[in-house]
């Protein structure tokens, strides 16, 4: 099948999109892959969807928001793509298959015998009609239902991009959004993963809070900072970090109110070696040192990022792209080739990625009226 996928990730920047040629096992072409940028009222509907969503209680109705930023998020996808498609010498009908993630406003992980509960927003209907291709989404709702984490849903892919590159194992892939996700693909070939951590998140945050623009521009002020041990002390005294995978975050899940004591550029610094020591505590958890570590994602384009993580493991540290990978685009081919697992029924969560019980079929598809 060709299959267009898209992802917008918690950062709220963009429309991620890609297209694979695959049956969901074997990857058999990579097309097109490219961004647009979110309209400013589509994110500002899509923030209001997420702090409402932060303050839903169990059982009551649905936040009226929801609906709304659906459908805009729907439209921002149908005409992202159209541009998309048609700058690349490609149509609609040209696509077998759309698979889209939709927009994180929620996600809790299980907590003491509760299901978990994850909302991604896109009207995968409208999309359908309005593109005449099938629409696969909903790719979480049933792992959490099944007690799982809902997350991270990537190491599949992470393990069909490494197999189409003829990587070897042990190997891991970092993804750095949001929230920062790592895959190890075992020596014996099994593939184990989990959140590590805050990735870009936090540090995003940060600088939107201090009326300093939307993100840490090549890390720039992180550069200038100095990291305060004592509050990355604090913050690496979170319950997560001593919890046992598999498991999962939101990015509101650790509270930027630890270096508000701090100058911007010092607590800059200090998310940076948070985020860093995440990562190195989950490789040093997981029990396997890889022979290499591939960053994908935004916070592989902060240099101080990357600096962190390569003081911090023994390991070697590269983009994606040393390998030749499209590391803005991984997020989006991995939901192209989930939704063609999706249409083939097979797995693409995993007792030893999100916690359930066995190997399990996810996402459901929706076609033109």
């Amino acid at each position: 099948m060709r299959v267009l996928g898209f992802m917008t990730g918690t950062s709220l920047d963009a429309v991620d999109m890609a297209v694979l040629d695959t049956d969901g096992e074997v990857i058999s072409a990579f097309g097109p892959a490219g961004e647009r940028e979110l309209s400013e009222a589509t994110r500002d509907l899509m923030l209001s969807a997420t702090h409402a969503a932060l303050a839903w209680p169990r059982g009551a109705a649905e936040p009226a928001v929801f609906a709304e930023a659906a459908a805009a998020g729907a439209r921002e996808h149908f005409e992202a793509a159209s541009d998309f498609l048609a700058a690349n010498g490609l149509g609609w009908s040209g696509i077998d298959l759309i698979g889209m993630h939709g927009q994180t406003v929620l996600h809790e992980r299980p907590k003491a015998g509760r299901a978990g509960r994850t909302v991604q927003l896109g009207d995968a209907g409208w999309l359908a009609r309005r593109a005449g291709v099938p629409v696969a989404f909903d790719f979480r709702s049933a792992d959490m239902a099944a007690g799982g984490e809902g997350a991270p849903l990537a190491p599949i892919y992470h393990l069909a991009r490494a197999g189409a590159s003829r990587l070897t194992p042990p190997l891991a892939v970092l993804n750095v959004g949001g929230v920062a996700n790592v895959t190890l693909w075992r020596r014996d070939g099994e593939i184990e993963a989990f959140d590590t951590g805050p990735g870009n998140g936090l540090i995003d945050l940060l600088v939107q809070a201090r009326g300093a623009g939307r993100f840490d521009a090549g890390g720039r002020l992180a550069a200038a900072g100095r990291v305060d041990e004592p509050v990355l002390g604090a913050l690496l005294a979170h319950p997560y970090f001593q919890a046992p995978p598999p498991k999962s975050l939101d990015r509101y899940d650790f509270p930027l109110n630890a270096v508000d004591g701090l100058s911007l550029e010092d607590a800059a610094a200090t998310l940076v070696a948070f985020t860093a020591e995440g990562v190195r505590l989950a490789l040093a958890r997981l029990g396997e040192t890889p022979h290499e570590l591939i960053v994908t994602g935004g916070g592989r384009l902060n240099p101080e990022i990357m600096a962190a993580l390569a003081r911090r493991l023994a390991c070697p540290v590269r983009p994606a792209e040393a390998h030749g990978w499209r590391g803005d685009a991984i997020e989006a081919e991995a939901i192209a080739y989930l939704a063609a697992r999706c249409a083939r029924g097979l797995p693409i969560s995993f007792p030893k990625t999100t916690g359930v019980p066995e190997p399990m079929a996810g996402g459901r598809i929706v076609r033109p009226a």
